[in-house]
């Protein structure tokens, strides 16, 4: 059964650094897209950062550009999503999803089937 487990999210204060993972289990993540989405209290869903199934591009929000990283180890069949300068608006629920058929560019969000639970990131002071 293909599942997906967040951990590492927390409470860190405005310039600080958390790593997210996002460990795979169930299925190969060689083959499939990945994505992170993060969700803030009243507000929609918002995709953050994409890997598409290729593996040759990857894509940032405008809001996170420049300031998180995403990364995947497929022998460790793991996703990471390295946040740094967190500002108070990083604050959410953060997911990561797969999919089969993740295209390149901002499309590769609308190629995600599978999400996980999420881990909570507050952003204060």
């Amino acid at each position: 059964q293909l599942q997906l487990v967040e951990s590492g999210g927390g409470l860190v204060q405005p310039g600080g650094s958390l790593r997210l993972s996002c460990a795979a289990s169930g299925f190969t993540l060689a083959g499939y897209g990945s994505a992170w989405f993060r969700q803030a209290p009243e507000k929609a869903r918002e995709g953050v950062s994409c890997i598409n199934t290729n593996d040759d591009d990857v894509y940032y929000a405008d809001s996170v550009k420049g300031r998180f990283t995403t990364s995947r180890d497929n022998a460790k069949n793991t996703l990471y999503l390295d946040m740094n300068n967190l500002k108070p608006e990083d604050t959410g629920v953060y997911f990561c999803a797969v999919g089969k058929y993740a295209a390149a560019g901002r499309f590769c969000l609308y190629g995600m089937e599978h999400y996980g639970t999420g881990t909570p990131v507050t952003v204060s002071s």
